[in-house]
């Protein structure tokens, strides 16, 4: 493919991705792909429909009728894990993003991070041995992790977590640890007149009474959709501040987005609690999974959003859910809802440059995916999509090949780091000379 062909071919991918978003919010894309020309590593994070894409006809020998088909991520990058409070009130460090959650294979997961690995070798200017040591370290852990739950079948009771967490990782649970809601509600909100209410940001939208009273209908339909387990005392949830939020993330551009103050589980004004309701979006892999069965389980993308949390996650947050929004032409339009946690810490990369210092981090990240995976399968009631053991599938389909495995995935991360490299390089110049569809690099 000549490099014309390739910079169209990224740019449909893109454009693809961003249909109807951009025209809505062009100012919150052009910041989105100022963000992702930085570096090769910027653009890589942002640019998961360009990865399927690419996959959609790429052999996958590693897959059969059911490893084709389990839960998986979705755009398992290096910089998508950090740590959370889970529902069992335990600090864990996991897979922390769960926008482009699907069914799909379960090498994507496996792929997508080992060549987010190699790009983030490269920026540390790693040899390329010590890189293929990195991607075949977090491959072989996940593989030993897969095993491990076939023998113990006890995969919803291990996380990575205080007292099992090593290094860095170990280090992001601690800082965590020393967060407080109170700290939280202090840097987002203030108190006048014995009420607590949102302070006035840059980033920060005050609502309309008509727009208010839309997000609070919604949000009465999300308290239906939090399981009667989890569902907390009578005096939590009563709404008192709604604002409209922008600014969440490279890979929320153009979404709608709000942040609710609840009433915690006491009338304390400390126990307030600070909720988003951010709109769902298209999931990447489901643009090349052609799965009739899942593509009808979900009522909308916020839908699918909070069920495939649910199912990657062993205890979710008590306060996951759905609601509902009238949309463009009365279409009703999908929001997950969940906690703004004070305890989300995202691991510090910048900080590590030595090859055996990446190599504990990744070894423990090779188990966390391994969890994820084998969480999400017949045991989850709450989610029928995957009627078996995804441990067993997975240990069976790689039985007898799990070198080959190694080596092949390595070298797709080598190989495909270096295609990333190129398409940033690609996707800057389209981008300064105005051929992003849509879009004008002056604004």
């Amino acid at each position: 493919m000549t490099d014309s062909d390739r910079t169209e071919f990224l740019l449909t991918a893109l454009a693809s991705a961003s249909a109807g978003l951009l025209e809505a919010d062009p100012a919150a894309f052009r910041h989105k792909y100022r963000t992702m020309a930085a570096d090769p590593f910027a653009f890589y994070r942002g640019s998961a429909a360009l990865f399927y894409a690419d996959m959609r006809d790429r052999e996958d020998p590693w897959v059969d009728a059911r490893t084709s088909r389990v839960w998986i991520q979705g755009d398992l990058h290096a910089q998508n894990f950090g740590t959370y409070m889970d529902g069992a009130g335990r600090l864990v460090f996991d897979v922390n993003d769960f926008d482009e959650a699907y069914l799909g294979h379960f090498t994507w997961d496996l792929q997508r991070l080992v060549a987010s690995v190699a790009l983030m070798g490269w920026t540390k200017a790693l040899a390329d041995g010590d890189i293929r040591r990195l991607c075949e370290t977090f491959l072989r852990a996940y593989l030993d992790q897969a095993e491990h739950f076939v023998d113990s079948d006890r995969d919803h009771e291990w996380s990575l977590r205080l007292g099992t967490a090593r290094g860095p990782v170990e280090d992001a649970l601690l800082e965590a640890q020393l967060a407080t809601r109170v700290g939280l509600l202090d840097r987002a909100t203030v108190v006048e007149d014995y009420a607590r209410r949102f302070r006035k940001a840059p980033q920060v939208r005050q609502l309309e009474d008509d727009e208010r009273a839309r997000v609070e209908e919604a949000f009465a339909g999300y308290l239906e959709t939090i399981p009667g387990s989890k569902r907390l005392g009578s005096l939590t949830y009563a709404v008192k501040d709604v604002v409209g939020r922008s600014g969440l993330g490279i890979g929320s551009a153009g979404l709608p987005a709000y942040n609710l103050l609840v009433e915690g589980h006491t009338e304390a004004l400390e126990n307030d609690v600070v909720l988003t309701m951010k709109q769902g979006n298209i999931a990447a892999p489901s643009r090349i999974v052609e799965d009739d069965a899942c593509a009808a389980h979900f009522s909308h993308h916020g839908h699918r959003t909070a069920v495939s949390q649910r199912a990657l996650q062993a205890h979710a947050d008590p306060w996951l859910g759905w609601a509902e929004m009238p949309g463009r032409d009365d279409a009703r339009t999908g929001f997950v809802v969940a906690e703004y946690s004070p305890y989300e810490k995202d691991l510090d990369w910048g900080g590590l440059t030595e090859p055996d210092e990446l190599a504990e981090v990744l070894e423990q990240l090779g188990r966390a995916t391994a969890k994820v995976h084998c969480v999400s399968d017949v045991d989850d009631t709450s989610t029928p999509l995957v009627d078996f053991q995804v441990e067993d599938a997975i240990v069976d389909a790689v039985r007898g090949r799990e070198d080959d495995l190694v080596s092949d995935l390595t070298a797709f991360a080598l190989d495909y780091a270096e295609q990333a490299r190129k398409d940033h390089a690609l996707f800057v110049e389209a981008f300064r000379s105005g051929r992003v569809e849509g879009l004008a690099s002056n604004g």
